[in-house]
């Protein structure tokens, strides 16, 4: 993939024009809309794609993947500051995203958190995140190759626990993982069965509350590494 540069496009402009749309659309957070801004999206996608970078579209980043609709990452990041721990920091605090693809929302995730440990399967695309996250100056990203949905106990117990990549159910590993007063926000099969929602997953001192939100369509969630 060729990272788009040198393109004459007014970038500041359009990115505006995303995060008001975000904001019309119901995106309130303010931190998230601020991280919007910082990031800029065409610098994830190829050069070819980069007029769409700020459309609210999602965009194939190769071997079958995508980098996700600026409306969804935004809607879930603002989802995760609902948690408690959130909510009583300020931000996302220590922070687990399972599948990392071109590096997009781990980069908006390091502006709204302490710490962001990001796994991705694939390794073309891990090594892709690592290229363009290096131009960020992101520094506090741990990047691992390895399998999601495993997560990564090392670093947990996590604030919030967000995915992009949808299975069954919300695997048992992450749900170990999760903080007290955390949560975790991923895409699942729909209770009938036919699609994919958004599951919300909090964790208390009596066990977890689980929610479910809007239908979303992710790429699958998969086990092991290629």
């Amino acid at each position: 993939m060729t990272p788009a540069s040198g393109l004459g496009l007014d970038t500041p402009a359009m990115q505006r024009r995303m995060v008001e749309r975000l904001r019309l659309d119901g995106v309130h957070c303010e931190p998230v809309l601020q991280a919007m801004l910082a990031v800029p999206r065409h610098h994830f996608v190829d050069s070819a794609l980069a007029a769409q970078a700020y459309e609210d579209t999602s965009l194939p980043i190769g071997l079958g993947q995508t980098i996700s609709k600026p409306s969804v990452v935004a809607r879930m990041m603002e989802w995760l500051f609902l948690g408690a721990n959130a909510r009583r920091q300020g931000h996302l605090g220590k922070v687990m995203e399972i599948g990392t693809g071109c590096g997009y929302q781990a980069a908006l995730l390091a502006q709204v958190a302490r710490q962001v440990t990001s796994i991705e399967r694939l390794q073309p695309l891990h090594e892709l995140a690592r290229r363009q996250l290096a131009r960020q100056s992101a520094m506090h990203i741990q990047l691992l190759y390895g399998d999601g949905m495993l997560g990564h106990p090392p670093r947990a117990p996590y604030d919030s626990i967000v995915s992009a990549a949808g299975g069954e159910d919300v695997p048992p590993t992450w749900l170990a993982q999760l903080a007290v007063g955390g949560r975790l926000v991923a895409p699942a099969r729909s209770p009938d069965g036919r699609g994919q929602v958004l599951v919300v997953i909090d964790r208390t001192d009596q066990g977890f509350h689980r929610t479910v939100g809007e239908m979303v369509q992710f790429v699958p969630l998969k086990s092991g590494v290629c």
